[in-house]
């Protein structure tokens, strides 16, 4: 059994050197989009792939750098390869990603009306886990990010977690290296800044050891560069880098 994770990409919204942050999740034979946000389309034609080699998607909240390339990812299967792609998400985005995202691009009428009609929908519920692959599990865990606005972060074979866009939540981070054994965190990182809707490096670094020296970062800014060596030893994810879990 093996898992990897390649990121297309570990730019946050705004980043113009790095591509949104999103990223493949390699289970054996299973491969796992993680978001696919706008640069999406672009970050897998610079790795020689193409939406055909995923097996399914997965969305954590609805914001364009995470949802901005589903509608090419529909039309490319549908046109080119004839296909459809399984889409995970959260029962509570459901209907928000198409009325207030897809739909305007996406409808027609009497044949395209809905999310099932372009995707072969599975919801999820947070605090079950999901057996996507024989060597792949996932729990979706209610993270707070904009006020109001449903966003989920992930934990992967119940010993790696997976933030989505979220604002600084130790209690949460420390239960689940303690209590639940979490091993590695993938962690969005504001490098500058309050913590409005994200976690700052500085609030980060204000973990306790234990629980910083398993956090990599990603989500950052186009000032990454400058930032390397002063994160109190958490690493920097590299976008299209392989990294084995």
């Amino acid at each position: 059994m093996s898992l990897s994770l390649q990121m297309l990409g570990t730019g946050n919204a705004f980043a113009k050197n790095y591509f949104n942050n999103n990223g493949l999740l390699l289970a054996d034979d299973y491969t796992l989009l993680i978001d696919c946000g706008i640069t999406a389309p672009l970050a897998m034609h610079a790795i020689g792939k193409s939406f055909r080699d995923v097996n399914a998607t997965l969305i954590t909240h609805i914001h364009a750098d995470h949802v901005g390339g589903l509608e090419e990812l529909a039309l490319t299967l549908k046109h080119v390869y004839g296909k459809t792609m399984r889409l995970h998400l959260p029962e509570t985005l459901v209907e928000p990603l198409w009325t207030n995202t897809l739909k305007g691009g996406l409808y027609q009428k009497d044949a395209v009306a809905s999310l099932t009609d372009i995707f072969e929908v599975t919801p999820m519920k947070p605090g079950i886990t999901y057996k996507l692959a024989p060597s792949l599990s996932l729990e979706i865990i209610h993270t707070p990010h904009i006020p109001g606005k449903d966003s989920y972060s992930l934990l992967i074979n119940n010993e790696i977690f997976y933030s989505a866009d979220m604002t600084f939540q130790p209690e949460l981070l420390i239960s689940l290296v303690r209590e639940r054994g979490v091993r590695m965190i993938l962690h969005d990182c504001q490098l500058g800044g309050s913590g409005v809707v994200h976690t700052t490096l500085e609030e980060l670094m204000s973990l306790p050891e234990d629980v910083r020296h398993i956090i990599k970062l990603m989500h950052y800014s186009d000032e990454q560069p400058q930032f390397v060596g002063l994160t109190g030893g958490m690493e920097f994810i590299e976008q299209h880098v392989i990294y084995k879990l």
